[in-house]
């Protein structure tokens, strides 16, 4: 599979179930190797690294939104925002924390418990973890698929005006053919491999793609 994505672009990724979808972002966040070919995130080669400079590199290069926001409890809100740096022995940049908290929608939240929390406002603490670092890369998978629909589409808008504000490289993993519209690129998988990409398309030209390749 051949596929590459421009620096500050935001895809979505998509395709039937056992299509590659998981796999591909495995792959290409270096969570697991590839068996064969290359992966090249910023300019680094994956497969030539070490485990151990693997391991660094996630750290400051790759960020990752769940859809169970994945919030250490015990932790208070900007203690998870600074989660990312902590574990690379990074000193936090203040005033960038503090624009994040503020640009998400956080001000006024920094010394709350997940559990005190709506999940819209849970999903934007892992969103602003996920950016804290300033990462090359960001993958969600599905971003908001653990939100009522309303609270789903506004989470998913800010972080897609959050990303291309900052100009962040963005993935996003997502059977939501309205999540995928939303992004402006669209890659479709089929078998392991890229079956289509589609720019600027509607709701309705994905779900009807995703269709015709889950025939």
């Amino acid at each position: 599979m051949d596929l590459e994505l421009l620096t500050g672009s935001v895809t979505a990724v998509m395709g039937p179930s056992g299509s590659g979808k998981s796999t591909l972002v495995s792959v290409a966040a270096g969570l697991d190797t590839a068996t064969s070919g290359s992966v090249r995130v910023a300019g680094h080669a994956l497969d030539a690294m070490s485990p151990d400079a693997l391991t660094r590199f996630r750290r400051e290069q790759v960020g990752f939104v769940f859809q169970g926001y994945n919030l250490v409890p015990h932790l208070d809100v900007a203690s998870n925002i600074a989660l990312p740096l902590v574990l690379a022995s990074r000193r936090p940049d203040a005033g960038w924390s503090a624009h994040l908290v503020d640009r998400l929608g956080l001000a006024g939240l920094e010394h709350r418990l997940p559990g005190e929390l709506s999940g819209g406002q849970a999903q934007r603490v892992a969103i602003a973890r996920a950016l804290v670092a300033r990462p090359s890369i960001v993958f969600a998978d599905e971003p908001t698929g653990a939100l009522d629909a309303r609270t789903g589409r506004q989470v998913l808008h800010l972080f897609l005006d959050v990303a291309r504000e900052f100009g962040q490289t963005l993935v996003v993993v997502t059977h939501d053919a309205g999540v995928a519209a939303a992004t402006g690129e669209v890659v479709l998988l089929a078998d392991g491999r890229v079956a289509d990409r589609m720019h600027a398309p509607s709701d309705e030209q994905v779900a009807a793609r995703l269709l015709e390749l889950g025939r």
